[in-house]
């Protein structure tokens, strides 16, 4: 047979080949990625992802840098609104232990202590302060691990405070910062003792060292370990608990230790001015257990030692 006796056969074969086509469009139209497209694509992702994220680590490190300089500043500028209030006199530290005559040091972490030295003192930073500073988390370095559970309860409670989570009636509460105006501090080698400012207008013999970030050594929640209300690497964390702030704490094998850790710290003074100072810029302080600064606690025993910024003794 010939095609021009059956000339139907031309057309189905026609109308084959425009489906064919269609189809072929069709199929190129829809067609997905393929296996080696998405891993390329998931690749690329990813090494944004690495270059990006630092980045927005370090961001983040430094904006909290920035309101920790504010809230140390806003301390300096309260204790000196207290001061003008009051004979240009520093409040009393709270970082005591013990009453009347019978009393020694606490960590200068305190925001309240755990009673009153005696009835005309009181146990609560913010019975002197909440006046000047309405948000306790300024009291509070942004950088700790987590902000304690009841800060801002306990900062307005005062004198007060009482920790619904125990049976005990009166709670101190640790902060993040050290706090140093009228405090007491043993720095050892000739029975040298660290004096925290009394006012703006201090003499030589008292520092100008007002707040600072918390860094120091062997800790009884963290022993032969260096801690800091600052992150740096290698890290862990000391959790909370009723008495104490989480910190940050560097973990090492038992009976070892690397170093002090690099971190950057800052410290305000009695100017309002706050400075940035590393780790090897400080000086030793312990805790006394006199009320004159003459006696440390045992090396083994109690808050160990807490790193004062090197000129805080000029």
């Amino acid at each position: 047979m010939s095609a021009q006796k059956w000339p139907w056969a031309r057309l189905e074969d026609r109308k084959m080949c425009v489906q064919c086509t269609h189809s072929g469009l069709d199929n190129t139209q829809k067609r997905g990625f393929t296996l080696i497209e998405l891993l390329v694509v998931i690749s690329i992702i990813s090494m944004l992802m690495a270059i990006i994220l630092p980045a927005f680590g370090r961001v983040r490190r430094q904006a909290r840098a920035v309101i920790s300089m504010s809230n140390q500043k806003q301390i300096a500028s309260a204790v000196s609104f207290f001061a003008s209030d009051n004979d240009e006199r520093y409040p009393e530290s709270v970082a005591t232990v013990g009453f009347d005559s019978n009393w020694n040091w606490s960590d200068p972490t305190k925001l309240t202590g755990n009673r009153r030295r005696s009835p005309g003192l009181h146990r609560a930073m913010s019975e002197y302060l909440r006046s000047y500073i309405a948000d306790a988390s300024t009291m509070y370095c942004p950088n700790a691990p987590q902000r304690y559970k009841y800060l801002q309860q306990a900062w307005d409670a005062g004198d007060n405070w009482d920790n619904p989570d125990t049976p005990f009636p009166s709670d101190p509460v640790g902060g993040s910062y050290c706090f140093y105006w009228n405090y007491i501090g043993y720095i050892g080698g000739r029975r040298v003792v660290f004096r925290g400012p009394q006012g703006p207008a201090s003499s030589g013999r008292y520092s100008k060292l007002v707040v600072s970030d918390c860094f120091g050594f062997n800790h009884w929640r963290s022993p032969a370990s260096y801690g800091s209300c600052e992150p740096f690497d290698r890290a862990d964390i000391v959790p909370e608990t009723w008495l104490l702030s989480a910190f940050w704490f560097q973990k090492n094998p038992p009976g070892r230790t690397d170093g002090p850790p690099r971190i950057r710290l800052q410290a305000g003074y009695t100017d309002g001015h706050v400075e940035t100072y590393s780790a090897s810029e400080v000086i030793p302080m312990k805790v006394s257990i006199t009320a004159d600064g003459s006696v440390p606690y045992p090396d083994d025993l109690g808050p160990g030692v807490f790193f004062l910024p090197s000129n805080a003794l000029h």
